[in-house]
């Protein structure tokens, strides 16, 4: 299975039996641990739930991502309709968030052109796991979206209850998220400058940020008390996540950890336990990721969304290698990138058929999506290097 393709979902669909899905997890709690477990809690996926689709690729977190995404909605789907079918699912999922998105000036809403289900799905998880635009704070959550996505799990559980008030649900459990995450840095004894950074971004997103120890923050804890016990937990993970950055636990954040879990009346040791579970997954996988390595937030975004835009080229390299072929022209402009830099004319005549043959790739419609032709530089930069056999064959004559 090939995430980054086309038809992905389908080949989930066939690959992963309904029965074998529903068994694998006691219940949604069960399949929290094991979201956990991969990293989909943290917002670093290294591994998929069982059980698993075969691929010979070696995928990425992204990759995981959604297929952890896709198979945790499943999950939920199927634990309240068990003897329905995949069809019933993924056309509930689609509906979900077709609903989620209206209104929202954002991109979710503007997918629904596939002719199938499936393949309507693929476009509206990639899109939701490029921008964070289900909330009223994007501009925050957009740089912790895989951390939130668990909130898609919860409100599509509440969906499927009947509950009709679903962004007012959203919008409740990320606010919860980020104040709960702000107190969390601010509770570090020697916040470092990249914690000054984040908890500023995270106090402008809120707007009117809350003191714990206030009366607005006291009542702000009676919400998250009355809220459910996975929530909660979910809760202390994202505090966790915020404190532990580091990889040092003072006095002040096990203080506040600990306080914190009493205040949400969680089991004694609920704070303990995370931490432990959050040492653990970054000891298993120390070879595949630096969990909580600071960087600038631009290089970083620069660096994260070139390897998505290489990935997508190397999954597609086939089709585009086609569809090139059939543009001598544009050939002609991206093997004079490579020894001179184009000019303004060059460059709107690169973008425009670039765009062009986007429209024909499924998973390259990212690039349609608004602020997506920002990454086409990126793109324009990575195709000669990754299909140089699309341009050995291409002299280049500027007579």
């Amino acid at each position: 299975m090939n995430p980054s393709s086309a038809g992905w979902i389908k080949k989930f669909i066939k690959e992963i039996d309904q029965k074998a899905l529903l068994s694998a997890y006691t219940d949604v709690s069960d399949l929290y641990h094991g979201l956990k477990a991969g990293g989909f809690i943290y917002g670093m996926s290294l591994m998929g739930l069982e059980p698993q689709a075969k691929t010979t690729l070696q995928l990425t977190v992204e990759e995981h991502t959604k297929i952890n995404l896709l198979h945790a909605l499943c999950y939920v789907y199927f634990k309240q309709n068990p003897k329905h079918q995949y069809s019933d699912c993924i056309a509930a999922i689609v509906s979900f968030y077709e609903l989620m998105g209206k209104g929202q000036p954002g991109l979710l809403h503007k997918l629904s052109f596939a002719k199938n289900p499936s393949d309507n799905l693929e476009g509206i998880i990639n899109a939701r796991l490029h921008e964070n635009n289900l909330g009223r704070h994007s501009e925050v959550s957009s740089l912790i979206t895989y951390v939130l996505l668990f909130i898609d799990i919860l409100v599509f559980q509440e969906y499927l209850q009947g509950n009709e008030s679903l962004q007012e649900a959203f919008d409740r459990m990320e606010y919860l998220c980020i104040q709960a995450c702000t107190w969390a840095l601010e509770s570090k004894l020697k916040p470092n400058k990249y914690d000054h950074m984040f908890i500023e971004m995270l106090r402008n997103a809120l707007k009117k940020p809350l003191k714990i120890e206030e009366d607005s923050g006291q009542e702000l804890i009676k919400q998250m008390l009355a809220q459910t016990a996975l929530f909660k937990s979910f809760l202390m993970d994202v505090c966790c996540l915020g404190v532990w950055d580091d990889r040092v636990m003072d006095g002040a954040e096990l203080h506040f950890l600990q306080d914190f879990e009493k205040a949400l009346a969680l089991k004694s040791g609920s704070a303990l336990a995370g931490v432990s579970d959050l040492d653990n997954f970054s000891r298993n996988y120390a070879q595949s990721v630096r969990l909580f390595e600071h960087a600038n937030p631009v290089k970083l975004l620069y660096k994260q969304s070139s390897a998505m835009v290489k990935t997508l080229i190397l999954r597609n390299k086939n089709r585009l290698i086609k569809e090139l072929a059939e543009s001598g022209e544009l050939v002609k402009l991206l093997t004079l990138s490579t020894v001179r830099e184009l000019d303004k004319k060059e460059k709107q005549k690169v973008k425009v058929q670039l765009l062009d043959i986007c429209k024909t790739v499924p998973s390259l419609t990212l690039f349609l999506l608004p602020g997506g032709s920002l990454l086409l530089p990126l793109m324009v930069k990575l195709i000669p290097k990754l299909l140089p056999s699309a341009f050995n064959e291409n002299a280049i004559d500027e007579s």
